[in-house]
Order: C-alpha cells, then sequence, then structure tokens
C-alpha cells in the first residue's frame, strides 16, 4: 500500500493542527492590519494604532518560545501525541475567546489587557505544535519518505492561509466596512472552533511515534530535556534557528506586511488585493509539495540551502515589485516569493530533526522553530516598515536578503545528523 494511504490518519493530524496554527495567525494578523489598532487602542494617532496593534501581533511570536521549552518538556518525556493535544486545545482555545473580547470604548484598558493575555496564550500554544506534528509525520514515515511527510505539516501553512484570507474575502464582500469593524472580525476567531475540533477529533484517533517509543525503551527519557539540549547540542539549536528564519519573514513579509502596506499606502483596495494574495498562496502550496520530492531524492540541506540563496535574490527585487502600480507584476511578486517560502519551509520537517537525538528532538526542533520565528516573524513587519521610511520602497525586501543569508549560514554550517 502507499506510505500516504497507509499514514493517512497521521498526516492529517499533522497537517490539521499547522493549518489551525496559520490560520489562527492569519486571522489575527489581517484583523491588527484591519481593524484592531482603532477598537483596542484609544490614540490620536493613526500611525501609533497600527504600530500597537501589530505590537500585540509580535507578542505571540516572543510568547513561542517560551511554549517550546514547556511542551518540549513534556513531548519528550510522556510523549508526542498528548503534548499536541495539549497545545492545540490552548491555541485554539485562546482564538476562540478573542472572538468574545470586548473593546476599548466597552471597557477601557481591560480590553487590550485581555487581548494581550489572549495573545500569549495563543503563542504559548504555538510553541509546542510545529515541532509536535513535525515529529509526528517524519516518526512515522518510512524510509525514504522522511521529507514528503515532514512536508504534511507545511501543507497546512497553505490550507490556513487560504480558510483565513478566503474568508475574510467573503466578509469584506456581505459587509460594510462599518458592520466588518462592529462585528464582522470576530466571525474568522469564533470559526477557529471547527478546525480546533477536527484537529483534536484526529488525534485523539492516533498512537506514539514509533522512534518515541524505542527510545523509551533503551533509557529513561532526560529529566530536563531543555538543559541537556543547550548543554550537548547548543550548535544545533543555533543552525536551526537560522535555518527557519527565512521562511518566516517572506511569510510575514508577502502577507501581514504586504496587505498592510498596499492599502494604506499603495491606495490598492482591501478586496482586491485580498484576492491577489488568494491567488499567490496556491504558489506556497506548489513550493513544499516540490520541497518535498526533491529533498527525498536528493536531500533536505540541499533544497533548504537552494530556498535560503532564492530568498536572498527575492529580497532585492521584493519592495519594487510591490511598490510597481501594476497588479500584474505585484501577483509575480507575492507568487514567486511565496514559491520560494515553499522551498525554504518544506524541507523544514525533515531537515530539523536530523541536528537532534530522539531524547531531546521535541524540545530541539520547537525552540530552533519559534526562536528564528522572533527573528524572521514577528521582526518583519516593524523591519520593512522602517526600512520603506528610510529609502522608499525598493527598500522593503532587505530584510528578505539578510534573512535569506541567515538561512544559508545556518544550513552551511548545521553539524553533521544525529542518529
Amino acid at each position: 500500500m502507499n506510505p500516504i494511504r497507509q499514514q493517512g490518519r497521521v498526516l492529517t493530524a499533522s497537517l490539521v493542527g499547522t493549518a489551525v496554527e496559520f490560520y489562527d495567525f492569519y486571522i489575527y494578523a489581517t484583523a491588527a492590519a484591519l481593524v484592531i489598532g482603532p477598537l483596542f487602542f484609544p490614540t490620536e494617532s493613526e500611525a501609533a494604532q497600527t504600530l500597537l496593534s501589530f505590537m500585540t501581533f509580535g507578542l505571540a511570536f516572543f510568547a513561542r518560545p517560551v511554549g517550546a521549552i514547556a511542551f518540549g518538556h513534556f513531548g519528550d518525556r510522556i510523549g508526542r501525541k498528548s503534548t499536541l493535544v495539549a497545545s492545540l486545545m490552548l491555541m485554539g482555545g485562546s482564538t476562540l475567546l478573542i472572538a468574545f473580547l470586548p473593546t476599548y470604548a466597552m471597557v477601557g484598558w481591560v480590553a487590550p489587557a485581555l487581548l494581550c493575555l489572549l495573545r500569549f496564550g495563543q503563542g504559548f500554544g504555538l510553541g509546542g505544535e510545529w515541532g509536535g506534528a513535525s515529529l509526528l509525520a517524519v516518526e512515522n514515515a518510512p524510509k525514504g519518505w522522511e521529507a514528503r511527510f515532514g512536508s504534511a505539516p507545511q501543507l497546512g501553512a497553505p490550507l490556513g492561509f487560504l480558510c483565513a484570507n478566503g474568508l475574510f474575502l467573503l466578509l469584506g464582500k456581505g459587509l460594510s466596512d462599518a458592520d466588518f469593524a462592529a462585528w464582522g472580525w470576530r466571525v474568522p476567531f469564533l470559526a477557529s472552533a471547527l478546525l480546533v475540533g477536527l484537529g483534536l477529533w484526529v488525534r485523539l484517533k492516533i498512537g506514539e511515534t514509533p522512534a518515541f517509543k524505542e527510545a523509551l525503551e533503551k533509557a529513561e527519557p532526560p529529566k530536563v530535556p531543555v538543559g541537556l539540549l543547550f548543554r550537548n547540542h547548543l550548535g544545533a539549536v543555533l543552525a536551526g534557528i537560522a535555518g527557519v528564519v527565512a521562511c518566516f519573514a517572506i511569510f510575514y513579509l508577502a502577507t501581514t506586511f504586504a496587505l498592510s502596506f498596499a492599502t494604506t499606502k499603495l491606495g490598492y483596495a482591501k478586496q482586491e488585493f485580498l484576492g491577489i494574495q488568494l491567488g499567490a498562496n496556491t504558489f506556497l502550496a506548489l513550493g513544499i509539495l516540490v520541497a518535498g520530492y526533491w529533498a527525498d531524492k536528493a536531500s533536505a540541506r540541499l533544497v533548504l540551502g537552494t530556498g535560503a540563496a532564492l530568498t536572498i535574490i527575492v529580497g532585492m527585487v521584493f519592495g519594487t515589485g510591490l511598490g510597481s502600480a501594476s497588479l500584474p507584476v505585484v501577483f509575480a511578486t507575492l507568487a514567486s516569493a511565496l514559491f520560494v517560502m515553499g522551498l525554504a519551509y518544506g524541507p523544514l520537517g525533515a531537515w530539523l530533526p536530523t541536528l537532534y537525538p530522539v531524547e531531546v528532538r521535541y524540545t530541539g526542533i520547537s525552540v530552533a522553530f519559534n526562536m528564528g520565528g522572533i527573528i524572521g516573524g514577528a521582526l518583519a513587519p516593524f523591519a520593512a516598515a522602517w526600512l520603506a521610511g528610510i529609502g522608499g520602497t525598493a527598500y522593503v525586501g532587505l530584510f528578505l536578503t539578510l534573512a535569506g543569508a541567515m538561512t544559508l549560514a545556518g544550513v552551511q554550517f548545521s553539524p553533521k545528523q544525529s542518529a
């Protein structure tokens, strides 16, 4: 039987969780670009409101490494499955509760305080999500299929983006701006409950991974996995962090920053630009599929290095393409950037686990992925806006060039594969 059919439930369980992750993050990112500032932060300055809303967006990134250590601890000690269920419940519950938040006009400073608390909960839960989902796939993969199985969680990214972007597009067509600001923005957060429910249903029906079972039979799990990780595998942690930066930088510049910048500075209509992004998203899925197949035929290291090198090039033309005032050129810019992201993101599920032995693997890949997310994701919108202010739209992509160089260095200096 085809391995993908044989392990269909495992692959679905790893994909759905990441789809929820990117759906959750993208609906918040879109809401932050469109309505969060005016609804939750009192200030006369529109620029200050936008900055504060993006700060709440970045807050979850800083919660992620904390969650990575916490969930990694239990993932390496008690197992992948139960830890993944807990991370999904925390992540999904925090997202759902955002739908019920009062605004600043209703309760004053309590509103942004609650918003920040739930953003922290989202990020904390996300800290253990991707690492566990990747291990669930890779540690169940037959030999020679590791990269294709490892790309399953990555495919959750364009799926989550598609659901989030498509829902905002429908709401924009059906609601006036006033209705969207009054209550429409809450609908995507409510709808997240459907994806979370599906994810829990699938995950509760799967077993533990063979690699973790085998490791338990050989030795007791480490009492403090993160201590062992930093004591014995610091080089691998630093390489892993650098290896993740490029994909995060591309995603958040081509989605969150591009939407905010294009609708506020470049004069594009919100619905028009969301449609452009929705079409470009298909190239992310294509890039991930190409990367998974190519990495199994060659190596995950080679494909990731190629994606990093292409990120450097994309960074040099991204700002000019975005500011071209031509929708076909804007679409081509976003589509090519997201395809390259697929090449840098697709191999991560297969590459990162090779850097760490099984007993600290959950902690290792979770810490690397989420620390890299702070550099590549949380800083991306700020860095791009700052660069645009200094040198105009053409400078926007320079952050991508730097991010691609960091990832390329991480790949080149990564330690030899662990058994």
